[in-house]
This record gives C-alpha cells, structure tokens and sequence, in this order.
C-alpha cells in the first residue's frame, strides 16, 4: 500500500495455556512487523466466552496501530501470529491458544468507499469490506464488550463504523453490549513488555 499510514484496531484474545504470556508475546510479535506502528495497547479484560462449547475464561485486550500495510496483509501478520502461537481451527468459537482479529481500517469517523480488503487505500474513511475472508468493519464488534470494552480504555474517543456507515461511540456500546456483565478487569500487563509500555503511553497522553 501507498500513501499515508492508515490506522487499524486489532482484538487479541485466549483461554488455553497461560494466556498472559500469550497475549503478551503477541503484542511483541505485532510491534515487529514491517510496516505496522504499534500506537497503544489497552489494560487486560477477563471475560466470560460467548456462544461455542463449554471452555475456560478469556483474556482479551485491543491494539491500536498505524500501518501502511493493506487490511488483507495485515490479517496475514495477524494469522501468521496465531499460528506460531499453535492456534487451530477446529470448532467454530471454540478455545484457542490466540485470537488476533481485524477489526476496524481506516480513520474512525466517516465510512469510506466498499473496496476489496486487499486493495490500495486511496479515500478517508474507514474500509467497507462484504468478503468473507476479511469482513470489515468486523461484522459482530458492535455487539462484544469483549472487544468494544478494552478499546474504549485505549481511545475513549474512538468511533465505530458499522457496515451501512453508521458511526457510533465504542463506550457507549460497551456498555450496552450483552456480554457487559460477563467482562472485568483483569492484572495488568507484565512489567517491561512491549504491551506495558504502550499502556504507559496510552496514560501519558
């Protein structure tokens, strides 16, 4: 992609293994990629699961990031991530060693042209995308605390697009998302992580 740096909000989730040094790892692993400017990291949440089998608790946290990258390179980043993670797709919503998802590219305050994911970014806003490999805006983060919780702690200011190009606060859907009882703080990130620098950061500003 070329031009100026597009910003991108990734959701980070697990429930197997220790998925504070999952996650952790993860933002490490974010921070390395070649074209992607890690800006904040949200506080952790512990959150019950949504729908899928019966399985462990989640912790979940939100990256905000600058990329010149396109949105379907940087799904790529995201799964190469997972992988080395050992994730599998087995059952749809089921555990997972980690969880990294797409969630919103491009500036959060207008909808931009429908283009393909994978295409140059060329227009303000943010990217409408109806392919099934890479949804965008992520077709149910309106609706997750899990997702709308911690992002609302790393911008309090932050807009959500919806498909229609609606524009909403992601605050004010966290606290109405279904699953908003079912979310509490978690410990904070290990100290001296990339992630507990960023949370620095995000206080600082």
């Amino acid at each position: 992609m070329n031009g100026p740096a597009a910003p991108v909000v990734l959701a980070l989730g697990a429930n197997l293994g220790d998925p504070v040094a999952t996650l952790t790892e993860a933002v490490e692993q974010l921070a390395e990629v070649d074209g992607l400017d890690l800006v904040a990291v949200s506080p952790l949440a512990r959150t019950e699961p949504v729908g899928g089998p019966e399985q462990p608790a989640y912790l979940n946290a939100v990256v905000l990031a600058r990329t010149t990258l396109t949105p379907r390179a940087v799904l790529a980043a995201a799964h190469l991530i997972e992988l080395r993670a050992g994730r599998e797709r087995l059952v749809r919503w089921g555990p997972r060693t980690l969880d990294v998802d797409v969630i919103q590219y491009g500036e959060g305050t207008s909808a931009g042209p429908r283009a393909e994911p994978g295409a140059d970014r060329s227009s303000p806003g943010v990217v409408l995308s109806d392919d099934p490999g890479l949804t965008l805006p992520h077709p149910r983060a309106h609706e997750r605390a899990f997702v709308l919780w911690p992002w609302a702690q790393a911008d309090p200011q932050a807009r959500l697009v919806s498909a229609s190009g609606e524009v909403a606060e992601v605050s004010r859907l966290a606290e109405r998302a279904p699953d908003r009882a079912g979310l509490e703080p978690a410990p904070g990130w290990p100290a001296g992580s990339v992630a507990a620098g960023l949370l620095g950061r995000l206080v600082a500003r």
